[in-house]
């Protein structure tokens, strides 16, 4: 019998509604809600200014939330993480973490248009004001280039997502 908890992810460009959605399911099942945006300011507070900046940054804290996510997931818990899993080596990293320890995962893909996700990020630059320099049109078509939508070869447990918002 398998006692490990399950795993969530999201895949959607930016603006699609991932960490919404993350949050809503976090709620829904009761499980522990990861965010990459809390441990980055937690843990650089100030020093993610360009997206370089943002990669080097979220590499560094990768180790540290792979054994955290895989000790909470072997007590049976729940975890959604609000991390990008945007490009087929972000997806091969998360799906590691319950594949390492033979638990389960699902990631769910925000099939959402380049109009819809522009619209989001309007209205999160309003609502969230501190992200306002990230938050921009231009980053939003820097982050698109490397957008991979997810394919059945990588063997994920992949749940379409249409309606995001």
């Amino acid at each position: 019998m398998n006692n490990l908890g399950n795993l969530t992810f999201f895949c959607g460009k930016m603006g699609a509604g991932k960490s919404t959605q993350a949050k809503l399911i976090a709620k829904q099942t009761h499980g522990v809600l990861i965010s990459e945006d809390e441990w980055l300011s937690a843990h650089f507070p100030e020093q993610i200014k360009s997206f370089d900046d943002y990669i080097h940054y979220a590499n560094l804290i990768k180790p540290f939330v792979k054994t955290h996510v895989q000790r909470m997931l072997a007590t049976g818990s729940h975890v959604v993480m609000d991390f990008p899993a945007n490009t087929v080596k972000q997806r091969a990293w998360l799906h590691s973490l319950s594949d390492e320890i033979n638990g389960q995962h699902k990631v769910i893909y925000l099939d959402v248009s380049n109009a819809t996700c522009l619209a989001q990020i309007a209205k999160r630059r309003i609502s969230e004001p501190e992200r306002s320099h990230f938050d921009t049109e231009a980053m939003f078509h820097h982050v698109t280039q490397y957008f991979e939508p997810p394919k059945e070869n990588e063997g994920l447990n992949i749940v379409l997502n249409k309606n995001a918002q």
